[in-house]
């Protein structure tokens, strides 16, 4: 029998890595080989074949490709039955990355192993590695040759719990998150522990890091640009780093921010002139570069850097924002401020307004009288000739509604330099044409001064004074929705959420459980841009909180709303959609769901991926479950859900809501839950930070100014020059060019991102021929969705994707060129 073995080259290798290189060609000769041996699936301990080593190495260790092909003979007993598992020892210093082997000459085809991993060398993982076919085995139907080894190797991804991982290490386990902050640093650097009883959230992948010098609670950090562990086969590929907007990320981070600090004088100057943001676009920003960093020279950023002459400063342009593409004033408009309510970047926090005035659930005890200064006479004029009770009745009325998740953080917001923000509610009615328009903002602060002072409503403008405080209130809006967009809605419901569920799948379900097979091009690179966020995103003075309005409070908002609004029972999008008010189950409409906002781009498109991903993940779940009884009895997949539940989410699991796991319904529930979080929900909140939010004042990701009134100091300064007042409440040009160049870059699609409808090796994923066929009739399903979201923004009834100056709603048009496109649903949450 021969093997045919795929190896992936690295792309860039230092001269160390050369040297050990050209050292194992030259031991391969002598002996110190790669080791393949195959296990039979039966049952005895002489289906062992004798132990062949992989031919050529030397001969081959100078070859370029990416994929480079070695084979190996065995020769077996005709009695050898079918190989169910082959494994590998790696007897030279350096690891390689095994993407596949499949063993040639038997009667039934070929066997494929699909392997995609790290190799390390025995001399620091004495333990043989194993890999398995492409046979899905439930743990009940695990051949008697295989049991042993499927055991072995789920223990060994488990690990003790104990010590510090290496970056080599594939082990898979939880912890807090105990790393944001840096008290060694300072008390200005210390945060708040994430999880456990006091403040409860997800886990994260433990790292096992020494405590801080100064609290024994938390955890060392590793700064940038030091790696931070995850298990070495969730890193990115290195072919993905070259690449992938990961090495963007990296260098925007490492190189490109601080310069922008060094460039950017420190009195943190806002922009005098809508002119001045335009400059952005058309010149560029002139930045510090110095000499000697010829790093600059290497910033995966194309438009980022262009040497002026031989001086040692560089020219930062950035690409102009889609929202700008179409119509240069459109974020100025009411109806298209509305329109991003329901067709941008956060399309997931409008709900129906069910009663007037909107009441909050805060505590009065605690918080003090929380009475909406919302009164009908605000939007009676607003409402085409109905009554408030009337509009209510017929679903005419909306709201977007902050006032809880702010509120509460307010004073210690507020409190900050450079920071000034309201807790908002925004209510919108639709029109007779099926668009939504702003009707009124309320605006709340903390009730500590004069009841009028707190809390302040204002209406669509009537004359010049009156419409740039409307704009003002709009900017307060969407600054608030940029926070809860960002740390709730994305981070925490689409990346720290899911963990979890990655951490146990890889500790609790063999590579061979059918259902791992089904998840795993979902949860590829996720732990990987967690641990990179921890590092430098939500970290203590890391981008978030110096781009957004909380500030070093911006955690503590997304903890609050896991503890008071996060259920899993309610992620999947009709439960979403009902939940809100947004949608009501109707068994005559095509998917038993009628939405009461008919031309609501990411509903309508939503539910078309969705009820894809549910018929796909169905036909999936009954082919290997035909009875509850299989469902209730794998020990693997109860283990799975249960320790997701109880570890993962261990600081929830004892709320009501989490859904069981008995019957085929509730295992499609689930799984279709996480795959939709992972793919098309994130997307829908991701890929169009740039292409909204690149243009600050569209989405202000914090505001620096309250609203003057009549009587402030600032008043005469807003009545004199109020564009001057605007721009001056609006990010400074630092906190703007910062914010710009991380949300660019986490908009960004890599060259060989894969895309929902697609997965690695579609063919042999899955020895099982039907589930293949399956999964080949699912990706046609999304090509047919495709063309249906390219119908729907070329129709002119759809007011909210298709008109004069609108941008079409294509955030959950399934493919994507490479680049920033506001569009493509990868299978992951890989940025």
């Amino acid at each position: 029998m021969t093997a045919r073995v795929t190896v992936r080259n690295k792309h860039k290798e230092d001269l160390k890595e050369t040297f050990v290189k050209q050292l194992d060609a030259i031991t391969d000769r002598i002996g110190r080989n790669i080791v393949l041996e195959l296990i039979s699936t039966q049952l005895d301990p002489s289906k062992r074949s004798k132990t062949a080593v992989l031919k050529d190495w030397s001969k081959k260790s100078n070859i370029k490709a990416e994929k480079v092909q070695y084979s190996a003979d065995f020769t077996l007993d005709s009695d050898f039955g079918l190989p169910g598992a082959i494994t590998v020892s790696n007897k030279h210093q350096r690891e390689f990355f095994l993407e596949s082997i499949t063993l040639e000459g038997f009667a039934s085809g070929p066997v494929h192993f699909p392997c995609n991993s790290w190799v390390q060398s025995t001399k620091h993982h004495p333990a043989k590695r194993i890999f398995f076919s492409n046979e899905p085995y439930l743990p009940s139907e695990t051949p008697p040759g295989l049991r042993a080894l499927r055991e072995r190797e789920l223990k060994d991804l488990r690990g003790e719990g104990k010590g510090v991982r290496k970056l080599s290490d594939r082990i898979y386990d939880y912890d807090i998150y105990n790393d944001l902050g840096n008290p060694d640093k300072g008390i200005d650097y210390a945060r708040p522990v994430l999880g456990g009883e006091k403040i409860p959230y997800p886990r994260r992948c433990r790292t096992g890091r020494e405590p801080t010098y100064t609290d024994s609670n938390a955890e060392s950090r590793v700064e940038k640009p030091s790696p931070m562990y995850v298990p070495r086969d969730e890193q990115f590929e290195e072919s993905k780093k070259k690449t992938f907007s990961y090495g963007r990320l990296k260098a925007v981070l490492h190189t490109l921010v601080p310069s922008l600090k060094a460039s950017i004088s420190a009195e943190n100057r806002g922009f005098n002139a809508f002119a001045d943001i335009d400059v952005l676009y058309k010149e560029g920003i002139l930045l510090k570069v110095g000499i000697q960093d010829e790093i600059w020279r290497l910033l995966p950023l194309p438009k980022v850097v262009t040497k002026i002459q031989e001086s040692s400063e560089g020219l930062l342009r950035y690409d102009t924002p889609k929202i700008l593409s179409k119509d240069k004033f459109a974020w100025l408009r009411d109806d298209e401020f509305a329109r991003q309510a329901i067709a941008g970047v956060n399309p997931v926090n409008i709900e129906l307004l069910k009663e007037f005035p909107p009441k909050s659930n805060l505590d009065p005890q605690i918080y003090g009288p929380l009475e909406s200064a919302l009164k009908e006479e605000h939007i009676l004029g607003q409402l085409h000739g109905m009554s408030v009770q009337q509009a209510l009745q017929e679903k005419k009325l909306f709201i977007v509604d902050y006032h809880d998740a702010y509120l509460p953080f307010l004073n210690r917001i507020n409190a900050l330099d450079g920071r000034n923000s309201y807790a908002t509610r925004t209510i919108f009615f639709l029109t007779s044409q099926g668009t939504l328009k702003p009707i009124a903002i309320e605006l709340s602060l903390p009730p500590s001064g004069p009841p009028s002072r707190s809390k302040r409503v204002v209406t669509p403008p009537v004359d010049a004074t009156s419409n740039w405080i409307w704009q003002l209130a709009k900017s307060h809006v969407c600054s608030n929705d940029a926070g809860v967009h960002q740390l709730v809605n994305h981070w925490l419901r689409t990346h720290a959420c899911m963990e979890p569920f990655i951490l146990a799948a890889h500790r609790q379900l063999s590579a061979m459980h059918p259902i791992f097979k089904l998840l795993d091009p979902h949860m590829r690179y996720t732990l990987e841009i967690n641990a990179l966020a921890r590092q430098s995103l939500i970290n203590a003075d890391g981008v978030i909180e110096s781009c957004f309005t909380p500030g070093r409070y911006c955690m503590d908002i997304s903890a609050a709303a896991y503890k008071n609004f996060w259920r899993f029972d309610k992620e999947g999008l009709p439960a979403d959609l009902i939940r809100r008010g947004m949608a009501v189950p109707d068994s005559t409409q095509p998917h038993g769901l009628k939405l009461l906002l008919e031309d609501y781009p990411y509903a309508q498109d939503g539910l078309l991926i969705w009820f894809a991903i549910e018929n796909w993940v169905r036909t999936y779940v009954n082919h290997y479950y035909p009875s509850s009884t299989m469902i209730i009895n794998d020990t693997e997949l109860q283990l799975w859900y249960s320790e997701s539940v109880n570890v993962g989410h261990g600081d929830l699991s004892d709320a009501d809501w989490w859904p069981k796991l008995e019957t085929g319904e509730d295992l499609v529930s689930i799984l279709t839950t996480i795959i939709w979080l992972s793919s098309a929900q994130h997307a829908a909140l991701n890929f169009g930070q740039y292409p909204y939010g690149g243009y600050v004042p569209n989405r202000p990701p914090l505001m620096r100014r309250h609203i003057p009134e009549q009587g402030d100091p600032e008043f005469e300064n807003f009545h004199a020059d109020p564009q001057k007042y605007f721009l001056s409440a609006l990010p400074s040009l630092l906190q703007a060019t910062k914010f710009m160049a991380v949300v660019d870059t986490l908009s960004t699609h890599s060259p060989d991102e894969e895309y929902i409808g697609n997965r690695q090796q579609m063919s042999i994923w899955s020895g099982d021929a039907e589930i293949v066929e399956a999964f080949y009739e699912f990706s046609a399903e999304i090509q047919r969705i495709e063309k249906e979201i390219d119908r729907r923004n070329n129709d002119p009834s759809l007011r909210s994707r298709c008109g004069a100056g609108v941008l079409p709603y294509e955030l959950l048009a399934p493919s994507s060129e490479p680049g920033v496109t506001c569009r493509g649903v990868p299978n992951s949450v890989s940025i």
